[in-house]
């Protein structure tokens, strides 16, 4: 893949310029969300867009949400972007707005609790695909955030809740049987009451799984 890197710690960029170009992957790295945003039009203008934008959240100069307002920049200059949220903080605002304008390639993982340099690239693989991949931290603060809102989520069961979290995770059917020790016909009962609970009737214009996890975060 191509990868375009905006960190500003200088020992965290290395590191992940050097374990992504291990596994075959093009990378160019910047320290700030102004230079990110000038790097992908870049790479676009010379008809090269990279496959996924990798962003820190808090950078120079003010250290509060330039990375979030880059994504936002890039997704409305180049529809469809992938783009990797790669922070310590959870900001709910912005992250709703990100969401909110497509939640197909879209993540946002919390640093100190990713673990596993394997999950790390599978995270960052599955955006560059299209797929959502959210943190279950921020899930929660994002529904937190948002819980005043109606969004015709009450309407739910416990259960329905616990599966629709873990769909906001980007997780498969498959993925969310074995996480809550279902069946896979249980998963598929549930995420159709979903569906229907929500009034997200078949459509082939709309994605119900994305249209779903969207409502579930109030974006």
């Amino acid at each position: 893949m191509r990868v375009v890197l905006a960190e500003d710690s200088v020992i965290l960029r290395d590191g992940l310029v050097a374990l992504l170009a291990r596994r075959g992957h093009s990378v160019v790295a910047v320290g700030d969300g102004e230079a990110l945003v000038r790097e992908v039009d870049r790479q676009a203008g010379d008809g090269t867009a990279p496959d996924v934008v990798v962003a820190d959240i808090r950078m120079p100069p003010s250290f509060t949400d330039e990375g979030l307002h880059a994504a936002l920049a890039l997704r409305e200059r180049h529809p469809g972007l992938p783009v990797l949220l790669f922070s310590q903080h959870v900001e709910t605002r912005y992250a709703s707005r990100l969401l909110g304008g497509g939640a197909r390639g879209v993540g946002y993982l919390l640093k100190d609790r990713v673990a596993d340099v394997a999950d790390f690239v599978d995270a960052l693989v599955r955006v560059a695909d299209g797929q959502t991949v959210l943190d279950p931290e921020v899930v929660t603060q994002l529904m937190g955030a948002t819980s005043g809102h109606d969004t015709g989520l009450a309407r739910l069961t416990p259960r329905e809740r616990e599966v629709l979290g873990l769909m906001a995770q980007g997780r498969s059917n498959g993925a969310i049987a074995q996480s809550l020790y279902l069946s896979y016909g249980a998963v598929e009962k549930n995420v159709a009451s979903i569906f229907a609970k929500l009034g997200l009737e078949p459509d082939a214009a709309d994605h119900r799984r994305v249209l779903a996890v969207l409502r579930h975060l109030g974006a």
